[in-house]
């Protein structure tokens, strides 16, 4: 299997995977060719407008002209020389990954495989086994497939959405698993990555500690298995500390103090045990249930996974219990929710903490408002089976307000005169869900305090 140095790729999937590796990689020299099946998409793109929300990414992809095109077709595929696979796996009611979309990017691609040695990365989520079976696909369905020439690497991402451009360019680590050969080559494409030499784009200068990327070379299987394990263990570590949480509030401690007390830890670091509503978003509830999901089609059970789950999703009724012991009906009072989106800098509403919140809300016969100064659009296009009234500013949402829930932990809201604002709601009462407020106001919630406003923190001492 010999490859001359990688100079074209193709990128199918144009979602939050596939638009920052293709603005990555056209960023640092190559020939990109991004690809999906949505016409309005491409159009989109190619009009220079990001069909999503992530802070960066439109001019990172605006600055690459002449090295990234869009379209529709797959025929591009036969120009590259390494095609990336960015495509959704949703969760099946069952909980198992679906991999409809990769199946159909496979099958889409194998014709356009030809006589130059190619590499096919997956790059989304998928479960252990996957490689394979794409692998497969391909033999099925590409008349010139060689396996000799076209290997198939699993090189799973580890981006956070809302700073999906610094961690594209600045990665902790790489994983590639696959043929050693191949494996060799994606790494040859990734050497200005690995190695740093490109220039930083303009507003996401390169961190002065930083200095490169860990480069993990392994089977298909291992590093299918690493991208789950680690979203496991970060939804893990998020419910132990809503667990403990909990505990906290019933002996009179205090669980941020816990937190940085414990935090201090080497062998635990104080990451990723904020505390509050619990997580959301694509990653986390899918893959922790995705290996629960592998486990049970071994015969191996995965109670600690799935009590993670169980925590989580708990934290969404403590908050509206928290509530009630405060308004005891909830009917006809009028509830604020602030932020929509499962995290800041990001207007993904995917297993939003939020949604929740409002569908029960409005189940106990609460009239509730929104607010969130990103996802609101987005809202109004995926959550019309919800009952609630969008807000255009913060102000106008606490207007009059028995009691505000804030669901995501926006700047914005940090920000905001609350020693002012919650003397235009009907009852100040203030459910901080994400503890955004004591640590960095400490002044207003003192003066809130003082003029009979209710601070509840979450799962803190009332």
């Amino acid at each position: 299997m010999k490859h001359s140095l990688p100079k074209h790729v193709a990128v199918i999937g144009t979602g939050y995977v596939g638009l920052g590796t293709a603005g990555l990689l056209a960023h640092i020299g190559y020939q990109v060719t991004g690809i999906d099946i949505d016409p309005a998409k491409i159009a989109q793109l190619q009009r220079g407008e990001v069909p999503i929300h992530e802070p960066g990414l439109e001019g990172l992809l605006a600055g690459q002209e002449g090295r990234l095109t869009w379209t529709t077709s797959y025929a591009a595929v036969a120009e590259a020389d390494v095609i990336f696979i960015c495509v959704g796996t949703p969760p099946s009611p069952d909980g198992t990954p679906d991999l409809t979309y990769v199946t159909s990017a496979t099958a889409s691609l194998a014709p356009y495989l030809n006589g130059h040695a190619q590499i096919i990365v997956n790059k989304s989520t998928v479960p252990i086994g996957t490689g394979d079976y794409v692998q497969g696909l391909l033999e099925d369905h590409s008349p010139n497939f060689d396996e000799t020439r076209h290997r198939v690497v699993s090189n799973p991402e580890f981006l956070r959405e809302g700073t999906a451009l610094s961690d594209s360019l600045y990665p902790d680590r790489l994983v590639m698993g696959g043929h050693p050969e191949a494996v060799d080559y994606l790494a040859r494409l990734y050497a200005p990555l690995i190695e740093q030499t490109f220039v930083p784009p303009i507003g996401t200068p390169r961190p002065d500690s930083y200095t490169r990327p860990a480069v993990v070379k392994t089977t298909l299987q291992s590093a299918e298995m690493i991208k789950y394990a680690a979203n496991a263990f970060l939804a893990l570590k998020i419910s132990f500390a809503n667990e403990i949480a909990g505990l906290c509030e019933r002996v009179g401690a205090d669980v941020q103090e816990v937190s940085t007390g414990i935090g201090f830890d080497g062998r635990i670091g104080h990451r990723f045990l904020q505390a509050g509503l619990g997580w959301g978003g694509s990653c986390f509830g899918k893959d922790t249930q995705g290996l629960i999901s592998a486990g049970r089609e071994h015969n191996y059970a995965m109670p600690i996974l799935q009590a993670a789950i169980d925590i989580n999703y708990r934290q969404r009724h403590t908050v509206i219990d928290k509530l009630m012991r405060h308004l005891k009906s909830l009917k006809g009072k009028r509830i604020t929710v602030l932020g929509m989106a499962f995290k800041p800098n990001t207007d993904d509403l995917r297993d939003a903490p939020a949604h929740d919140l409002i569908a029960r809300l409005s189940q106990l016969g609460a009239v509730v408002t929104a607010h969130d100064p990103v996802a609101m659009p987005r809202a109004a296009r995926e959550w019309t089976h919800l009952t609630y009234t969008p807000a255009s500013d913060p102000a106008s949402a606490l207007a009059r307000a028995d009691a505000v829930i804030i669901a995501t932990e926006w700047d914005e809201y940090v920000q905001l005169n609350w020693a002012e604002l919650v003397g235009t709601m009907r009852r100040p009462l203030i459910i901080d869900a994400r503890n955004i407020l004591r640590e960095a106001l400490p002044a207003q919630v003192e003066q809130m305090g003082r003029e009979a406003a209710q601070y509840i923190p979450e799962q803190v001492t009332e």
